[in-house]
């Protein structure tokens, strides 16, 4: 392949001269080649044993991705592009070439294949996946080349204007807010919140909750006058109104950084009697946008909602307690429905994501004119095949729907409840007749959402025989159970998870109760016999939200610690709280 240049050496004569053949029987033969050539074929590798050692290794070992596996793997795609460039047959400038660009290859392979793979890995996080994107590198590398003539800022903000706001200057007060406000946000961020809340504590102090996985996590208390410029930052980066601090406004912003993929942050001001609150959304779209299939539901219960959806008609209740995917599961069962050969149509609050081929309403609360009830009503008579009701805040509302044409018009109604039978009870004192009720029943769901253990940390264990029974577990077949982890051995020394950032959890699945209501459920539920409603419930077989829980915690998905947290004292004060229709605004 390499062009070479003989030398030929006499010795007697101690003579050098070129030629391309030996004339003497004594002479000595070199073969040299070109020194740029072996430079150039060095480049490539020098790049990848770079690139390998800085970034591939150290993620193969942070991540637990298998370094001795990779390492070994590298080594093969070493091995075969040193084999290529020595073994291949072409000379000249053509086989340069061919070698060069091929090496190039073989070990951009290497690369795109950890690439790939790794990010692919559960057990790492968005903001830490590997991009081999060398235009946004660029863009990035331009973008902290901007901020240095300005105020270092670790987040690029893109205002509702879809502008990016530049960073004041260092010396100005208006850097030190926006280095506070961005660190709220970036604090919530690597912990994975899903919402951030920044409310008065008392007449001098804020705080920053966070909410994580379903679970409120207090924040570090802030001086009132700070907590108020940090909140004037978010609102005008939203393009709202900073003179309004007491109606609820709504906004959006697109943050970014280095280490933060680009996430939209959905923020909520109002005002309270101890001063302005403001709650920061990550991604509140992609939250709760999901198929029925990646609920958490078992097979039989999917089946079973895919079978109530051939159907148009009756009531069918989803009862949950707040922040416990309410939202999430009604939008998921309306994509069960056939939305280009049915008129579906929605009730909310908010609008929390477009579904296509849906006629979505939003109540209008700030209208003095506007009720709920009347705005039901009005949806029901126009014969809708579908409608999702989101809450239901007064007795009117529930007296709307149970006197609807349940022949004609499938309604699904979303409550604040801790189970399917507080969902039930909660329907049937609102409208006022149980036996009215229970005529348009067709089915009740209940729904609580469980953490799910981190599986780059969980900690495997052998239960006792004594805590078995004491769950209603066969001892006989559940052999492991799963606890909560926080801390990997790197090195043989305990260190904080890099997954779930010593939490023991990330993420969540829901746990559900899916209840059909025929003829004898009806009659239980027409003479308010609770007691005799679960008795029938039981006899039919189908796991409650407590046991598709426990069933999960035996699968390894979750803990028992967790189990019992959904199934706590807590939930059940939860559940009293909402025994009764309330004219206040649910969370879902």
């Amino acid at each position: 392949m390499l062009d070479s240049i003989l030398i030929s050496y006499t010795e007697p004569a101690g003579l050098l001269t070129l030629g391309s053949s030996l004339t003497l029987g004594d002479a000595q033969t070199f073969m040299l080649v070109s020194w740029w050539k072996p430079l150039l074929l060095f480049m490539p590798f020098l790049a990848w044993a770079w690139m390998l050692s800085t970034i591939l290794d150290k993620h193969a070992q942070r991540f637990f991705l298998g370094q001795e596996k990779w390492n070994a793997i590298h080594m093969i795609f070493g091995l075969i592009a040193l084999a290529y460039i020595l073994m291949l047959p072409l000379g000249g400038v053509a086989g340069i070439a061919a070698g060069f660009f091929g090496l190039v290859a073989i070990l951009a392979i290497d690369i795109g294949i950890f690439v790939i793979i790794a990010n692919k890995d559960e057990r790492i996080p968005e903001a830490a996946k590997l991009t081999m994107d060398f235009s946004e590198m660029a863009k990035r590398r331009d973008e902290k080349r901007e901020a240095k003539k300005l105020g270092t800022s670790e987040l690029n903000i893109l205002g509702a204007n879809k502008m990016k706001v530049m960073p004041p200057d260092k010396e100005t007060n208006a850097y030190a807010v926006r280095v506070a406000a961005e660190e709220v946000v970036i604090n919530g961020y690597a912990a994975h919140a899903s919402q951030i809340d920044i409310i008065p504590a008392n007449e001098n102090t804020y705080a920053a909750s966070m909410l994580v996985d379903g679970v409120r996590q207090a924040g570090e208390p802030i001086a009132k006058a700070d907590a108020v410029q940090i909140i004037d930052f978010w609102k005008k980066c939203a393009g709202l109104d900073l003179e309004d601090r007491r109606r609820k406004l709504t906004g959006e912003v697109s943050i970014s950084s280095e280490k933060m993929t680009t996430t939209t942050l959905k923020l909520i001001s109002s005002g309270s009697k101890n001063g302005m609150v403001l709650s920061i959304l990550f991604n509140p779209r992609e939250a709760v946008r999901r198929k029925p299939e990646d609920l958490g539901l078992f097979d039989n219960q999917l089946g079973e909602l895919k079978s109530w959806a051939q159907e148009s008609t009756g009531v069918v209740l989803l009862g949950a307690p707040s922040d416990n995917g309410r939202t999430t599961t009604m939008y998921s069962m309306l994509l069960l429905h056939d939305a280009y050969t049915s008129n579906i149509q929605t009730i909310e609050y908010e609008i929390e994501d477009e579904i296509e081929g849906v006629k979505q309403i939003k109540f209008q609360a700030d209208d003095e004119n506007a009720d709920f009830a009347t705005l039901v009503r009005s949806t029901l008579r126009r014969d809708p095949d579908v409608v999702s009701v989101c809450d239901l805040p007064d007795a009117d509302t529930g007296k709307n729907i149970a006197k609807s044409d349940h022949d004609r018009t499938r309604v699904y109604l979303s409550l604040k409840a801790d189970s399917a039978i507080a969902a039930i009870q909660l329907y049937v004192r609102a409208v006022g007749d149980p036996k009215l009720a229970a005529d348009g029943l067709r089915g009740v769901v209940g729904e609580k959402l469980i953490r799910v253990l981190c599986n780059n940390c969980k900690v495997a264990y052998q239960p006792t025989p004594e805590m078995l029974k004491k769950l209603r577990l066969p001892s006989n077949k559940v052999k492991q159970l799963n606890k909560k982890g926080g801390q990997v051995l790197i090195r043989n020394k305990p260190e904080i998870c890099p997954v779930c950032n010593g939490v023991g959890y990330i993420g969540q699945t829901g746990c559900f109760g899916v209840f059909p209501i025929e003829d004898d459920e009806r009659k239980m539920i027409a003479a308010q016999d609770w007691n005799g409603l679960q008795t029938m419930m039981r006899k039919r077989s189908l796991p409650t939200v407590q046991q598709a829980a426990l069933r999960k915690a035996v699968e390894g998905l979750t803990s028992i610690e967790e189990v019992s947290r959904i199934s706590g004292t807590s939930a059940r004060k939860s559940s009293s709280r909402s025994a009764s229709p309330k004219t206040a605004q649910a969370k879902s």
